[in-house]
């Protein structure tokens, strides 16, 4: 199995600018309404289904601390995917960097 890539919140917000990854958002419903990185798929990691995520790049796992996104990236590296990274430190060190957030839901779930 491949080992979880932990991505800091700079190298994710590059990687999102080239449009190099899905980033998918493993937490809850009304957490990610509270408050998600701009273009953040949600699909909670209660409801995590590796059949219903994109293969044609690698996906980045986010959540509130970087623990789910952890569990989230074993499960799926289990399920066959080969490129998966996550927000090491979550959205907390995505704020802690200074970066943006925005609430509310959009079009953008899995």
């Amino acid at each position: 199995m491949q080992p979880i890539q932990n991505l800091d919140a700079t190298a994710v917000k590059q990687l999102l600018a080239q449009n190099s990854a899905v980033l998918v958002d493993v937490r809850e419903a009304g957490e990610y309404a509270r408050e998600h990185i701009a273009g953040a798929k949600l699909m909670p990691l209660s409801q995590l289904d590796a059949a219903n995520l994109p293969r044609e790049k690698p996906l980045v796992l986010c959540c509130a601390s970087g623990m789910r996104s952890q569990t989230a990236a074993r499960r799926l590296l289990q399920a066959g995917f080969t490129v998966v990274a996550h927000l090491h430190g979550g959205l907390a060190a995505w704020k802690a960097a200074g970066l943006p957030t925005q609430a509310g839901f959009s079009s953008q779930s899995v």
